[in-house]
């Protein structure tokens, strides 16, 4: 029988029309959202979805489901369903997101270094208010989380003369970073972060890895930039910390309940920016996806699943 895939995403159209182009044996069925998604689901066995869109009720729609390629890194909305069949394999996309993710770790920088809301409300007011600015140079930057993205957030860092710093569980020596601190130094490296980042991802070992005794051991002239996923940090923690003014700011993509809820007091804090998970998407995101989906693709429907890239559920996989 010949395979059928859905794609739920803002680009499904795109994807549809070159994924299509280059695979005549596949049927390609492009949806938006989830709600349009149920209606073609039945005969589909490939799922390509943004992890944001995937529900248990979708799943349910596909009997035949074999695979699904998210469209994200991360895969944790995917795994946590309670009705995901034991068999489907998961695959991630990963590789590409670290442009997207270094220049937004740059907006939160440069915007909390130089009080862009003040800026901005200088502006409105008709203000002009001339004062000393404080600039990357000489910071040191600590990476909670050394893998690929990292590694191209360190080598733009060090071209603003940065130092950089990480924090892994394994890793000793990586290029682009000064230094290396093992899992267990984490609050001697929070310490001494003028920006602390967190990239790690969402697992239990990491729940609330930034706790309250790491946002206690930072500097008051720090600053918190949260990129990965709103569990990692916690966030009553960091409100209360915020709040008392202990860290100079915090730069949030992420939160623990998302979107973010109206009543959340940390729309309101002086010395926050909020950005809504954006970290991921780009202008060209279809393009950046493009070539690992073919991959992907090409493999599986080969019968070579082994050789597909970023298998998140996958005893063969390599990655």
């Amino acid at each position: 029988m010949t395979s059928q895939v859905l794609i739920v995403a803002r680009d499904a159209a795109f994807f549809a029309h070159e994924l299509g182009a280059r695979f005549s044996g596949l049927t390609f069925h492009a949806a938006l959202e989830t709600a349009g998604a149920t209606k073609v689901s039945d005969g589909c066995d490939i799922l390509l979805i943004r992890t944001d869109e995937i529900t248990a009720a979708l799943i349910e729609a596909m009997p035949r489901l074999r695979l699904i390629q998210a469209l994200t890194t991360g895969t944790d909305h995917i795994e946590a369903l309670p009705n995901l069949p034991a068999g489907v394999t998961i695959a991630a996309a990963r590789g590409f997101h670290g442009p997207a993710m270094s220049e937004l770790a740059f907006l939160f920088m440069l915007g909390l270094a130089r009080d862009i809301r003040t800026v901005l409300a200088n502006q409105q007011q008709h203000q002009w208010d001339r004062r000393p600015q404080r600039l990357l140079l000489g910071k040191t930057l600590t990476l909670v989380g050394v893998g690929r993205i990292a590694e191209e957030l360190a080598q733009r860092c060090q071209r603003f003369g940065m130092r950089v710093e990480g924090v892994a569980s394994a890793r000793t020596s990586v290029p682009g970073f000064d230094l290396i601190h093992p899992r267990p130094a984490l609050r001697q490296a929070a310490a001494a972060a003028d920006f602390l980042i967190v990239l790690a991802p969402s697992t239990p070992q990491n729940r609330h890895l930034i706790d309250a005794a790491v946002l206690d051991a930072m500097k008051p002239s720090a600053a918190l930039i949260n990129l990965a996923r709103g569990d990692v940090v916690d966030e009553a923690e960091l409100i209360r910390t915020l709040t008392a003014l202990r860290i100079a700011g915090a730069g949030l993509d992420v939160f623990q309940t998302e979107p973010l809820p109206p009543t959340s007091p940390l729309w309101d804090l002086p010395n926050v920016l909020i950005t809504s998970h954006v970290g991921g998407m780009s202008d060209i995101y279809g393009q950046q996806v493009l070539p690992l989906l073919i991959d992907n693709l090409t493999a599986f429907v080969a019968g070579t699943p082994e050789r597909m890239r970023f298998i998140v559920r996958n005893s063969n996989a390599k990655g």
